[in-house]
This record gives structure tokens, C-alpha cells and sequence, in this order.
């Protein structure tokens, strides 16, 4: 009798029962031992990764390109060597992004390692994501770059966003398309066990393991909305099982410690059950689940690469204990373009940080504003930042038992093409350091206001008809490798314009003394949310716990509350987006242009936006009195 072997089993699986991918990695600060975790603490059939946020590339471009740098992630190499043996043992196949800059050089690293351990095990890495001679020559042909936003007329562009046109200060640095999941299958058909891709989109490795596992044609719309969905459910490390979490103070510390990452049970008509492996901290309630099924989406659908996906029937539900089950996306054809992510060389900016505090605090703000600008404007620097803000970090408390608590952070942020007006600034506050006002005191970093290269972000456009992916598997040496082009289809489907709603029609006769009485609370008594950063927008979603609560929450939260709620950080060059998602109890905004031209160049102290859900949660507002738990 001839016993099955694990691959024998693995193939006979294949499609028969859900797919069961584990995530081991959502930024570049993810340890290797989360890829071997995964594959040690439970059963999976792939282990996924997302390494790449929008500007990982370009951070390494130059050093990369100067030999000082592998060009790939060294967490993912990490990861890889060790948990080979395992994925040799248990062949678990493993799709990463963590190629970064140099998707063959890492997917060699791993061929060199099977080589000499004599594992049974093919390595395939993806290319075809940098764009960057396209870009440019497009811009010698068009003369600027297609925003991802240009289609909503009511956008006001951001203050500089077209800098990378003045090629002379502000030169391109890299740029790559986020590709699909059509390059990952066929490396899966081809015999691959481990996938090794540039810059794909973050939920593209899910989408290519459960697309492969079960066959999905381009057209299976409804499944692949399915799959992206799931995948961007895990995609964010521990995201789902506990972290970023607003409620978490509810909870134990303990149990937030040492949090596993997720795992999706991807079904064949593209619902999931997003859950954790047993006997791990953490939690996956339909909490963790909605919070990070609102987390950086785009209103009513999500687009990608493969398709796009509606959210609007979208039902989150336990089915078991750190079991969620997710179902009801709808699929379409996805767009014609994908995102590429343009970095350039942005200039330089700083930040000076000092301390005021005690009586008259407010005067003492203002006083030192005057004084640097005027110092600026005797040095003849006063028109010669990209950005010049003075901010004040916290307030000073009315009657302090502590001089801590009697301090707030003037924090000066800019921004400049060449470090002179940086240096200038710094001088002028040098220079009239023992002319301040009472209450000012040291504690100041003077090196935080040290000029900083930074890189400036734009988000542009690009037919996904151009882009020239391919797959190469490897062979023993180089000359043994095989290449594959692949193909993109003709499904597209243009995108329909966003809905966005101050209140819906159906609550147009309701008001909110139909609730009863009501009490001053802060928002997040009643309600949770998550936000995050898409290019120069935040995204925001905030839901409740009750059918009867969104009732009130829906109504309560139209386009103007939530202007009234950013109180003095509104601002009429923003543009807001509102629509409902009554199947999660939940309100999500986009707010554009918030963030300037992106993280990496923004004025915001909270540059990811990861913390505008909490500030709007800890607003005051009137809340009925029904809807308040002890």
C-alpha cells in the first residue's frame, strides 16, 4: 500500500476544502520569525507577506543602485531561511512581496539555500512592477503625470504636487505599478513553492493563492472580491487579532502582548473566515474584523488590480470563538489603470521642537512665531520655504499640580528645496536663544532641526495594458532560469463616480429627538473607528455595536457634523466623501488632501493618520442616554 506523501495531500485538497492562508508580515519591521510562526502553530497552505508601504522602495533606491544594499527586504530573506526546512516538510507554499527593488535577487538568496540544504522546492519571482522609464518617458510626451484622484474635479490639488516637473531640484527617484495577482498564478501553476514579487498590491498574494487553489477564471468577480477582501483583512500584521484596536483599554494588556498574525479560510465562492491559531494572545471579534475592513478602503468599493469590490452588502459575523465569518462582497471588472507609486527627490525639511509652559502660554506661542519670522525676513529667508508652520503639541492644564503638566511642544515644521532656509531658521533661534520669554525652557533636540533629504510622493495612473510583467522561474544556475510573459486580459470596466451622501434619503423625516434624551459624552463612549493614511487623504470609519445605535449614529454623523468634529483643522481646500455600510453599523469618510502631498512630506504631527479616529472618537458630542452602557 502506498502511503500519501504531504504534496500528495496538498494536491488532493486543492479546491475540495477551503484555502487556509496565514499572514506573516505587514510593514518591513516584521520580524522572520512570524513567517516560521505561522507555519509552526497550526495548519496552512500558504504563508503571505506584505513588506512594502508606498515609499519602502524608493528609501533604498540609492543605495541599492550603489551596491550598499540587497534591494530586497532583510526580514523576508530572514523569515525565509528560517522557515525553509518547514516549508520543505510541510509544502506550505509562501508568496511575499518582500522582493522589493530586487524581487530576483532575493528569490537567488533562496535558490542558493534549497540548492545546498537539497530541498525539493522551486523558487519564481515576479517583475515588471518599475515603471520608471515609462513614467519618464511619459512625462516627455505629456509634460505631467495623471493623479489617482484627478477624476473628482471637486479635489483642490495639494500645494506642490506637481514639484517632480522642475527635473533639476527635484529629480525622479523611482516608480512602481501595483500589480495583480495574474503573475502569482502562474508561478503557482508552473510548480513554484515560493513566489518572490516586486511591488503588488498588499491583498494581490491572498488573491493569487485563493485564485489558484480553486481555479477562478478572470470573471469570477463575486469570488475574487471575495479573496481581496480577505486579504486585506490579514494583510496588516495584527491588525485583525487585537492591534490598533480602539476599545483596547477594555481589555487586559497581557492579552495584547505578543499578538499571532492573521489567518484567512478562503471558501470557493470567495467568502472567508478570517480567525487565529489556537492558543495565542489576542482576539479576532467582529470588532477586530470591522476595524480593519474600514481601514484605508475607498467609500462604497475597493478598487484593484483584479477587480473591484463593493462593500455595501458586506456582512461581518462570529460564527465561533476568534472565528469571523465574512461574506456578501460583490465583484466587477476591475479598472483599466493601476496605482504606481512616484517618489522624487522632495528637498529637505526639519522640524524644531521647544518647550513652553505656565502662565500665558498662548502669548508666548505667538511671541516666538513673530520673532522667527522676523528674523527670517531680516536674513532675507522669508519666501524661501516649501513649508513654514508652527504648531503647538498639547494643552497646558488650567491649574497643574505638575510643571510636566504645565508644558506644551512648540513644534516649527518645514520644508525647502536646499538646506539654506533650514540653517537660516535654526540661526535665528540661536541667536535670540537668551531672548525669550518667562516660562521658556531647554530640553530642545537641535538635532531634529538638522536638514533631512526627504522624498516626495505622487500617486499616478497607469493603463494596465502597458505594463510588461513576467515570471522567472529559476533553475539550478541562471542559464537554467525560465521566463514567461504574462498576460493582462481585456476585462476592465471603468470606475463610476464615488457615492457620497451627507444622509440617506431614508432618514430624511427623522430627527434626533426621536432618540430621547441625550448626555454629553465623548464619541468613542459609544462608538469605535479606525483611520489611516491613502496618499494625501485620510480614511475613516467609524461603526457601532447595535442596529438601534446606528439608527442615531447614521443620522448624528452627516458630512457637516464631521466637519464640525475637526474643528479648527477643517479646512475649505479639503474635500469630504460619506457613505453608509448599514450591514456593519458604520459611517466611513475620506477626507482629501488632509495629508498634504502624502506621508512622507506632510506638516501633520500624526504624518499616518493613524490617530484621527481617536481624536474624533474623544470629541464631545450629544449622545442619547439609551444607547450608554455602565
Amino acid at each position: 500500500m502506498t502511503v500519501p506523501t504531504t504534496e500528495d495531500r496538498w494536491q488532493r485538497d486543492r479546491g475540495q476544502r477551503p484555502v487556509r492562508i496565514g499572514n506573516c508580515s505587514g510593514s518591513i519591521g516584521d520580524q522572520g520569525y512570524q513567517m516560521l510562526r505561522q507555519m509552526e502553530l497550526g495548519d496552512v497552505d500558504f504563508v503571505t507577506g506584505d513588506y512594502l508601504a508606498e515609499l519602502n522602495l524608493a528609501q533604498n533606491v540609492d543605495a541599492y543602485l550603489n551596491s550598499k544594499h540587497p534591494g530586497y527586504e532583510p526580514t523576508a530573506w530572514d523569515g525565509l531561511q528560517k522557515s525553509m526546512q518547514t516549508i520543505n516538510a510541510k509544502r506550505i507554499k509562501v508568496i511575499i512581496n518582500g522582493g522589493a527593488l530586487n524581487p530576483l535577487g532575493l528569490a537567488k538568496k533562496c535558490r542558493d539555500l534549497i540548492l545546498q540544504e537539497g530541498y525539493d522546492l522551486q523558487v519564481a519571482a515576479v517583475t515588471g512592477d518599475d515603471v520608471l522609464d515609462m513614467i519618464r518617458k511619459d512625462l516627455g510626451q505629456n509634460g505631467a503625470l495623471v493623479h489617482l484622484d484627478s477624476s473628482n474635479d471637486s479635489i483642490k490639488p495639494a500645494k506642490h504636487l506637481h514639484a517632480y516637473l522642475d527635473r533639476e531640484t527635484h529629480p525622479l527617484v523611482s516608480a512602481h505599478a501595483y500589480l495583480g495577482s495574474r503573475s502569482i498564478v502562474k508561478a503557482l501553476e508552473i510548480g513554484a513553492s515560493i513566489v518572490i514579487c516586486g511591488r503588488v498590491a498588499d491583498a494581490a498574494p491572498v488573491v493569487g493563492a485563493a485564485r489558484y487553489w480553486y481555479k477562478w477564471s478572470d470573471t469570477s468577480y463575486d469570488e475574487l472580491a471575495g479573496a481581496l477582501i480577505a486579504g486585506h483583512l490579514i494583510e496588516c500584521s495584527a491588525y485583525v487579532t487585537g492591534a490598533n484596536l480602539s476599545g483596547f483599554e477594555k481589555y487586559s494588556p497581557e492579552l495584547l502582548f505578543d499578538l499571532p498574525f492573521g489567518i484567512a479560510e478562503v471558501s470557493q465562492d470567495g467568502t472567508c473566515v478570517i480567525t487565529k491559531h489556537e492558543n495565542t494572545a489576542g482576539f479576532v471579534t467582529e470588532n477586530t474584523v470591522k476595524s480593519q475592513l474600514l481601514y484605508e478602503i475607498q467609500g462604497n468599493y475597493y478598487l484593484n488590480s483584479d477587480v473591484k469590490a463593493y462593500l455595501d452588502q458586506i456582512i461581518v459575523e462570529e460564527v465561533e470563538p476568534n472565528r469571523v465569518k465574512v461574506h456578501g462582497a460583490r465583484g466587477a471588472p476591475p479598472p483599466p489603470t493601476t496605482k504606481v507609486a512616484v517618489a522624487y527627490k522632495g528637498g529637505y525639511q526639519a522640524q524644531l521642537l521647544f518647550n513652553l509652559g505656565g502662565y500665558a502660554v498662548e502669548a508666548k506661542q505667538a511671541f516666538y512665531e513673530k520673532q522667527i519670522r522676523r528674523g527670517l525676513k531680516l536674513k532675507g529667508l522669508a519666501d524661501k520655504f516649501d513649508e513654514l508652520q508652527f504648531q503647538v503639541v498639547g494643552n497646558a492644564a488650567s491649574d497643574p499640580k505638575t510643571l510636566l503638566s504645565s508644558t506644551t511642544y512648540m513644534r516649527v515644521f518645514m520644508t525647502a528645496p536646499t538646506q539654506l532656509p533650514i540653517f537660516g531658521l535654526l540661526g535665528v533661534f540661536v541667536d535670540n536663544a537668551m531672548q525669550h520669554v518667562s516660562g521658556a525652557h531647554g530640553s530642545t533636540d537641535l538635532r531634529s532641526a538638522m536638514p533631512l533629504a526627504y522624498l516626495g510622493y505622487f500617486p499616478a495612473q497607469l493603463e494596465q495594458s502597458r505594463l510588461h510583467e513576467k515570471v522567472t522561474m529559476l533553475g539550478c544556475d541562471d542559464e537554467q532560469n525560465q521566463e514567461l510573459d504574462v498576460d493582462h486580459g481585456q476585462n476592465f470596466e471603468d470606475s463610476e463616480p464615488r457615492v457620497s451622501r451627507s444622509v440617506s434619503p431614508d432618514q430624511q423625516d427623522c430627527t434626533i429627538d426621536d432618540f430621547g434624551p441625550c448626555a454629553e459624552v465623548s464619541l468613542g463612549d459609544v462608538a469605535f473607528g479606525r483611520s489611516g493614511d491613502k496618499g494625501s487623504n485620510v480614511s475613516l470609519g467609524i461603526f457601532v455595536s447595535s442596529a438601534a445605535t446606528y439608527a442615531w449614529l447614521r443620522l448624528y454623523l452627516s458630512e457637516d457634523r464631521m466637519k464640525q468634529l475637526m474643528g479648527n483643522d477643517w479646512s475649505s481646500d479639503y474635500h469630504l466623501e460619506r457613505v453608509e455600510l448599514p450591514n456593519l453599523y458604520a459611517v466611513h469618510f475620506v477626507i482629501y488632501g488632509f495629508l498634504g502631498r502624502g506621508v512622507s512630506s506632510t506638516s501633520r504631527l500624526d504624518s499616518l493618520g493613524k490617530g484621527f479616529a481617536d481624536w474624533i472618537r474623544a470629541r464631545r458630542c450629544m449622545v442619547p442616554t439609551k444607547f450608554l452602557q455602565p
